[in-house]
């Protein structure tokens, strides 16, 4: 509570003073703005992904990636070089929301075998994750770049930041080999043993003696 009236007083002292009521507004359109964009992303690609799987795309592209050389290697190689390259064009959105769900039940169903269906999922998930934080890293949709350069001074070029990009993607890259070399990175606490023993749960509701209902006089 003191939290809330905290921050409601500082934006209606903010709103008082005409250069900070502008900021604020213009945060605001520009929040709805972002919103509806990632809402009508979600949206498409929902009609994307019903359309695709009516037309037995997913029995398609399940037979595409079981049959790649290489077993679970190759297919973990595949789709982390895949994702990489998409990053280059697509933002963390469009591949979120549009190719994640395409491939993650074919990702359970090779990966199962090798981590668990459980762990399967999980490990991947964050694997593209690792990977797809290099799409805020280079171009030519590398919000991160776009940052440094909106603060950065004009002596700075957009080409030095490029190339000062470069070893942050080399450490992500890094990154994600490791995770698919070792994935007990992430599974290792999955099979921690639960400290909290669920049958001796209780859940008491207090009994609540309710009045007589009065429906009034009864109708003659």
């Amino acid at each position: 509570a003191v939290t809330y009236f905290a921050v409601a007083w500082i934006c209606i002292e903010a709103a008082r003073i005409p250069e900070l009521r502008d900021l604020i507004k213009q945060g605001y359109q520009t929040t709805m703005r972002i919103t509806c964009m990632v809402t009508f992303i979600l949206i498409g690609s929902t009609c994307f992904s019903v359309v695709f799987l009516g037309v037995s795309g997913g029995v398609w592209l399940e037979h595409l990636l079981t049959s790649l050389p290489g077993g679970v290697w190759g297919f973990l190689i595949f789709i982390n070089v895949f994702i990489f390259f998409v990053a280059f064009f697509l933002d963390f959105f469009e591949i979120a929301f549009i190719i994640l769900p395409m491939i993650a039940p074919i990702a359970q169903k090779i990966l199962g075998p090798a981590v668990g269906d459980g762990p399967a999922l999980i490990w991947f998930g964050v694997m593209l994750c690792v990977n797809m934080q290099t799409s805020f890293m280079h171009p030519p949709f590398g919000f991160a770049l776009f940052y440094l350069r909106g603060v950065a001074p004009k002596e700075v070029k957009s080409s030095d930041i490029y190339w000062g990009a470069l070893p942050w993607v080399g450490l992500q890259a890094i990154m994600v080999l490791l995770v698919i070399a070792l994935p007990s990175t992430v599974t290792i606490l999955l099979d921690k043993p639960v400290e909290v023993d669920l049958n001796k749960v209780k859940i008491e509701v207090p009994q609540i003696e309710l009045p007589p209902l009065d429906f009034g006089p009864p109708k003659q």
